[in-house]
C-alpha cells in the first residue's frame, strides 16, 4: 500500500510504500514534545518532493536528521541509519493522510535512557 502525506502547507510531500504494522512512541526530549508516532522504513521506500523546502535539526549524538518544513514547521519524517548501516526513514504517521491512528499498535520506547 502507498501512503501519502506531508507538511501542513503542502510544500513538502511524501509517499511511503508499505504496511504499517506498528509504530513507536518515544519519550526522548524532542519526541515527547513533538508527539510523533514513528514508523521506520528503508529510506528507498519513501519518495519525497519539496526537499528544498526542508530544514534539518540534530541534537545529542547528531545521528538522526529531524527534517521539517521551513514554512509550517511540520516534521513529516526523520532520517538516519540502522545498526547495519542501511539508510532508514522514521515516518511521522500523524503526517500521513490516510491513517486511522486508533487502529495502529503503538510500542513505547524509552528514548530518555538511550
Amino acid at each position: 500500500m502507498v501512503h501519502k502525506g506531508g507538511c501542513h502547507c503542502g510544500k513538502v510531500t511524501i509517499e511511503v510504500e508499505g504496511d504499517i504494522g506498528g509504530v513507536i512512541s518515544c519519550n526522548c526530549s524532542i519526541c515527547q514534545r513533538r508527539g510523533s508516532l514513528l514508523w521506520f522504513v528503508p529510506r528507498d521506500q519513501m519518495k519525497l518532493t519539496g526537499e528544498s523546502e526542508l530544514t534539518t535539526y540534530t541534537f545529542n549524538k547528531h545521528v538522526i536528521k529531524h527534517r521539517f518544513c521551513k514554512t509550517c514547521g511540520i516534521l513529516s519524517f526523520g532520517e538516519g541509519v540502522d545498526s547495519k548501516g542501511n539508510r532508514m526513514a522514521a515516518i511521522n504517521i500523524r503526517a500521513l493522510d490516510d491513517v486511522e491512528l486508533e487502529k495502529i499498535p503503538v510500542q513505547n520506547h524509552n528514548g530518555r535512557a538511550a
